[in-house]
């Protein structure tokens, strides 16, 4: 369905896409993970017709997106990661200005309104005085109100708050039984993971690599930042086999994957005065081989965990020693 062969495009000072390789089967929903300005939203340009590659090809249903770049738009939705709307218009006269542009259709009115409602959007409002997330539904509803057959959706849940992101990805997966083919960037592991079959990796415009969602569940890992009390309790963390990927004075970083009593059992014997746990986005490149040490070479070169989400300081009666 999409096939991306040695796709290169350069801009002035370095940054852009190199060599990509890429295929999506029709009715996949594939997850692209990389960190901002990984080549994401330049790959999703490509595809759209809006930029024309220096090498390599990109099609679609087997067209060329940039020779049949008109053909192919009567087929495709697209939210970009930066929306851009007619700040005059009304959310609702944007809308119907979208579905006069793809012929009245009654069946896109009804897609239109249903999607109104579920994304509890007021379409009275001035787009010039809506908030990030309100902007962010008006463009999920112009996408998907189009029943495409391929959806290219750049960070879909930018500005969302936790009930909409929960009620978008409901959508997708929606989406997914229909067997529309869907592209969908992310630099947030979370939302690729509930809903992508498979998922490739970018970062500084070169593709790591493309694998199974079921086998990234697997091999996922946990990391914990991990502050000793002094000195002594330092050199116990050292000595106590856990896996440590980075240590900066009395600052330990550690990661696992599996079961976390080892780690539960380490600290219950030592000090610690501050504990913080991680979540898996893709912000760079882990540095150190850590977790199930079968797994050392994906981790190596394809994730790290670096974006503190849950931060707390541990207060279980655990470490009240």
């Amino acid at each position: 369905m999409i096939e991306i062969n040695q796709l290169s495009k350069i801009y002035t000072g370095g940054k852009g896409i190199r060599n990509l390789n890429m295929q999506i089967k029709q009715g996949e929903v594939f997850g692209f993970l990389g960190p901002n300005g990984a080549g994401k939203t330049t790959t999703m340009r490509i595809l759209m017709g809006f930029l024309h590659p220096d090498a390599g090809t990109a099609k679609m249903k087997g067209m060329d997106t940039w020779q049949e770049r008109t053909a192919l738009k009567r087929r495709i939705a697209y939210l970009p990661g930066e929306l851009h709307f007619f700040d005059k218009l009304s959310a609702k006269e944007f809308l119907l200005l979208l579905i006069r542009m793809h012929g009245d259709s009654d069946h896109v009115l009804q897609n239109c309104q249903k999607l109104i409602d579920r994304f509890a959007l007021d379409i009275s409002q001035p787009v010039r005085k809506m908030s990030k997330g309100m902007k962010q539904k008006l463009g999920i509803i112009s996408a998907f109100m189009l029943n495409a057959e391929i959806l290219l959706l750049d960070e879909p849940t930018s500005g969302l708050d936790p009930l909409m992101q929960k009620i978008f990805i409901d959508l997708l997966l929606e989406e997914k039984k229909k067997g529309t083919t869907i592209l969908m960037s992310s630099h947030q592991f979370p939302e690729i993971e509930k809903t992508c079959e498979r998922v490739g990796i970018i970062r500084e415009g070169k593709l790591l690599g493309v694998e199974q969602m079921s086998h990234l569940k697997e091999i996922k890992c946990q990391t914990f930042d991990i502050t000793p009390e002094n000195e002594e309790a330092a050199e116990y963390l050292r000595q106590s086999g856990l896996p440590v990927i980075e240590e900066d004075d009395l600052h330990f970083t550690i990661a696992l994957s599996g079961d976390l009593n080892i780690l539960w059992k380490t600290l219950s014997q030592t000090r610690i005065s501050g504990f913080h746990q991680r979540t898996l986005e893709l912000a760079g490149i882990q540095k150190q081989d850590s977790c199930n040490p079968g797994n050392r070479a994906f981790y190596k070169h394809y994730f790290v965990n670096i974006i503190h989400i849950y931060r707390y300081h541990f207060r279980h009666p655990l470490f009240w020693n």
